[in-house]
């Protein structure tokens, strides 16, 4: 059993502890997040695993601000991650690492909903299991993640001291990431800077927004390719990695990314099933041979048919 503690953000006063909880709990545990349902939060009041200040709530008992919370988990079913052979792109391969090129519409991991089909399973099968197991049986080897329906290179590793040194890479911002988008709009200058940080929607607690309040720092450059009637192609490097950076960044200065169904407008672009987002450049030193490596992923094919149908027309 697994004992949380969770303080009470003002945007949760007074609301009943059962929709608070789920919503909270789901913040804490993101890769499970479809697990905290409203349901499976209230039976663990019922079971009286949640208390607050020594008392036991009611699911129907309003939450304060600041108010401590104790929740006591009971433990999982194991979920280990299984192998399953699914095709990998591979770029790179050597017996520290791996580079592979992520499909868009894949899971990176195995998690509530999400329990096969994932890059993780294809791992698995390919290197016989021989992945780092810093991140448990759920992650093996996975040092960073991308969205599902984002596309582009991922680094695994295959031991520990590799997994150590790549995470440590990353927590400095010495990785090099470059990804590639199409944003709505035509951006005031061909190039800048976006420094602005990223925290939890104050608004929608399961988006993420530009704001000071329980924020980190995040930093986005964006260079622009080409302008394309309403549309411009974006190159864009990550200076930090917070959770979807690009696409919070590019919508909190009015120009979200095509296909976006959380951040863009409510008129999806429902041919890219997902936003236009190609990660296309990632960069590093060898945890082994502490030689820079650095490796280019051409676009898709359905962000090449996007374009393409956007100079074409140079109207969705």
């Amino acid at each position: 059993m697994e004992r949380i503690e969770i303080s009470v953000p003002d945007v949760m006063a007074g609301k009943r502890a059962d929709a608070a909880l789920s919503t909270l709990l789901a913040e804490e545990y993101p890769e499970s997040a479809s697990l905290f349902t409203r349901s499976y939060v209230q039976k663990l009041i019922e079971d009286g695993l949640v208390t607050s200040e020594g008392r036991k709530l009611k699911k129907s008992d309003k939450v304060t601000e600041g108010a401590e919370i104790t929740v006591d988990l009971p433990d999982p079913e194991p979920v280990d991650a299984q192998p399953e052979d699914i095709p990998l792109d591979i770029v790179y391969e050597d017996n520290d690492l791996i580079v592979v090129n992520k499909p868009k519409g894949m899971v990176v991991h195995p998690a509530a909903g999400n329990p096969s089909g994932t890059l993780v399973n294809a791992l698995l099968w390919h290197c016989r299991g021989d992945l780092s197991g810093i991140n448990g049986t759920r992650r093996p080897g996975i040092v960073h993640r991308i969205d599902k329906d984002t596309s582009g290179l991922l680094v695994a590793a295959k031991n520990d001291a590799a997994h150590i040194s790549l995470s440590e890479q990353i927590a400095a911002h010495t990785v090099t990431r470059k990804y590639y988008a199409v944003v709505y709009g035509r951006l005031p200058q061909g190039s800048g800077i976006i420094d602005a940080p990223i925290g939890r929607s104050q608004k929608d607690r399961k988006k993420f927004a530009v704001t000071e309040k329980n924020s980190k720092t995040a930093v986005t450059e964006y260079r622009v390719l080409e302008e394309i009637g309403n549309f411009s192609f974006l190159e864009l490097k990550l200076r930090t990695g917070r959770t979807h950076q690009i696409r919070v960044h590019m919508a909190s200065i009015g120009h979200p990314l095509a296909g976006d169904p959380v951040y863009g407008p409510q008129k999806v672009i429902r041919e890219l099933n997902g936003q236009c987002l190609h990660a296309g450049v990632l960069g590093f030193i060898h945890p082994a041979t502490q030689e820079y490596m650095e490796f280019n992923s051409e676009l898709p094919h359905y962000f090449k048919v996007f374009l393409d149908k956007l100079r074409r027309s140079e109207n969705v």
